[in-house]
């Protein structure tokens, strides 16, 4: 399995713009051969000292996938394009970190 973990910064106030343009591509990704799960997330409230805050202009996306084949084929996607195209200018910084088991 592969694991995937992004982190967007968005510029100053455009996280929700982000968020709501990612969202409507979740269906997409979805469909997708391989993908286990696809999901954005935000800092969790009165998590306390244990937590190290992302921050309101960033969030993250959590991926798994079946073989890195499946997330090569994601990543070269029509619908990926498309929504790099809408949120390009939206963006201040991105990670991406691809991981996989420990066997």
């Amino acid at each position: 399995m592969i694991h995937v973990v992004a982190i967007i910064k968005a510029k100053p106030g455009q996280r929700d713009s982000i968020l709501a343009a990612f969202k409507a591509n979740i269906p997409a990704v979805h469909a997708e051969q391989g993908c286990i799960e696809y999901q954005p997330v935000i800092d969790a409230d009165n998590a306390g000292p244990i937590q190290t805050e992302l921050g309101a202009d960033t969030f993250m996306v959590i991926e798994k996938w079946q073989t890195m084949d499946d997330l090569t084929a994601h990543a070269k996607s029509a619908h990926m394009a498309a929504y790099a195209e809408k949120v390009k200018e939206l963006i201040a910084d991105r990670s991406v970190h691809v991981l996989s088991n420990i066997n």
